[in-house]
């Protein structure tokens, strides 16, 4: 049996060869190889916890370089200098794959499988965090138990100042925004208050 690493070094580079989804990925429309987008280090204070890469993350190899990471640096109070600053953020999401589009194009969700394989080893080579971001339903799922977004983001009360349920800032999300105005009036100030004290 293969010895598993408990180094960050060790354990990044195990993520980083991992193929459990290469023919999942092959069997997708966009008929992809694995890329795990791997970024986090021990020390870091924000754990963001997010869905998983799109195709645009799956190309740079980097976190949110697309809108949505621009929406979500937004919403954060911060530049892409903290944001990628690997001392202060770690960006730790369900799946560390972009799962691929189904055959009319949308997103397909993190496999299960990514989440049960690394998650806990990560969590517990990170340690304790500041604050955490649950960015998405599989997120907030996952950490909370909760099933409907709407109803853990508007009960973010009672998770912060530790944990703060949001929405995806994905365009797509743009009309929940109109729906829920107490969200820009009420939680992002807070957010970028609490984002502001941990950094």
């Amino acid at each position: 049996m293969k010895q598993m690493s408990h180094s960050t070094p060790g354990l990044m580079r195990e993520i980083r060869n991992c193929r459990i989804c290469a023919d999942r990925f092959a069997a997708t429309a966009t008929h992809h190889a694995p890329r795990p987008v791997v970024w986090f280090r021990p020390g870091a204070r924000v754990l963001i916890v997010g869905q998983a890469p799109g195709a645009r993350v799956h190309a740079s190899g980097r976190p949110f370089t697309d809108p949505s990471g621009d929406r979500l640096r937004d919403w954060m109070g911060i530049g892409t200098e903290t944001f990628y600053d690997l001392s202060r953020v770690a960006i730790v999401p369900m799946a560390f794959c972009f799962p691929g589009y189904d055959a009319k194009g949308s997103d397909l969700p993190p496999p299960p499988v990514c989440a049960t394989t690394w998650r806990a080893r990560v969590l517990d080579l990170l340690g304790p965090m500041d604050l955490t971001l649950l960015v998405g339903g599989a997120a907030q799922r996952w950490h909370l138990g909760t099933r409907n977004v709407t109803q853990a983001v508007a009960d973010w009360r009672a998770h912060a100042p530790a944990v703060f349920p949001l929405p995806h800032p994905s365009w797509r999300n743009t009309a929940w925004l109109k729906r829920n105005p107490w969200f820009g009036a009420e939680l992002l100030p807070a957010l970028r208050a609490r984002v502001k004290e941990v950094l």
